[in-house]
């Protein structure tokens, strides 16, 4: 069986590339762009790695990973932190709410890519 990505993004291009990467990669890419919904969606459905953008219409990511860590539903499941926002401040407070890997936009599909594998082999 595939395993299972929520992509958390709200950019159409964004969507659309990661999607068809994933996918190609043989992932079964699940999207949903809206801040406000995407902690029920993952509690309804809860995936093998969430890819989660930090500005969102509703609701930060940052909150948005808050809630999944502290759910006990969600609180193991990896989180790719995809962001325009690459401050340290911006890295450190993804650190403190328990992202399991954070990476800046642009960013190469490879590396993006190689993280998602990475995730994926150690949360078996």
């Amino acid at each position: 069986m595939a395993k299972r990505v929520m992509l958390i993004e709200d950019e159409p291009n964004i969507i659309e590339a990661i999607s068809f990467i994933l996918s190609r990669e043989g992932l079964d890419v699940e999207t949903h762009a809206d801040g406000t919904t995407a902690n029920d969606r993952l509690r309804a459905r809860v995936p093998d790695l969430v890819i989660l953008d930090v500005m969102l219409p509703g609701k930060s990511g940052y909150d948005i990973l808050r809630e999944l860590r502290e759910d006990t539903v969600t609180a193991g499941v990896p989180v790719l932190m995809l962001t325009a926002r690459g401050q340290s401040r911006d890295r450190e407070m993804a650190e403190r709410s328990g992202v399991s890997a954070y990476m800046t936009k642009p960013f190469s599909n490879a590396e993006m890519l190689g993280q998602v594998r990475d995730l994926l082999a150690s949360a078996v």
